[in-house]
C-alpha cells in the first residue's frame, strides 16, 4: 500500500509538472528555452487544423487556463479525481487532434496518449496521500 501512495504522489506531481511547464514555456518563463505565445498560437492552429482560424486564439487561451488550473489542482492535491479525469480528457482530445492533423506518430512521439492514460490511472486511485484531499478527509 505504501508503494501505491508514493506512485500516486509521483504520478500526480509528474502530470502537474507537465501542464505547468508547457504553460511556463508559452508564457516565456523558461527564458531562451521558451516557445513563446506566438509560437504556441501557430502550433495550436496546426494541431487544430480542422477548426476555423478565428477560433484559435480562444482555444489557446482556454487550453492555457485549463492547463494552469489542472496543474495547480494536481500539484496541491485538491479535487484530484476531478482534476485527473479532466486532465485525461483534455490530453485525449489533444492526442486525437494531433492524430487528425499530423498522423499517429506525433502524439506517440510526445507521449500524449501516455499522459492521458496516466491521468486516467490517477483518477482511478482509491485515495491520495500527501494531498489537500487527504487532509480534508480527516
Amino acid at each position: 500500500m505504501k508503494t501505491i501512495g508514493i506512485s500516486t504522489f509521483l504520478l500526480r506531481i509528474a502530470l502537474a509538472s507537465g501542464f505547468l511547464s508547457a504553460v511556463a514555456s508559452r508564457l516565456g518563463l523558461w527564458g531562451k528555452k521558451s516557445s513563446g505565445w506566438h509560437n504556441f498560437l501557430d502550433y495550436t492552429a496546426e494541431v487544430n487544423s480542422f477548426i476555423p482560424k478565428a477560433f484559435i486564439p480562444a482555444i489557446a487561451v482556454i487550453s492555457t487556463f485549463l492547463e494552469i488550473s489542472l496543474g495547480i489542482l494536481l500539484l496541491i492535491g485538491f479535487k484530484i479525481r476531478y482534476a485527473a479525469y479532466s486532465a485525461a480528457l483534455l490530453t485525449l482530445l489533444f492526442a486525437f487532434s494531433m492524430t487528425y492533423s499530423f498522423g499517429i506518430k506525433e502524439p506517440l512521439d510526445y507521449s500524449v496518449f501516455a499522459f492521458s492514460a496516466g491521468a486516467f490511472v490517477l483518477a482511478s486511485m482509491p485515495h491520495y496521500q500527501w494531498s489537500v484531499d487527504q487532509l480534508l478527509s480527516k
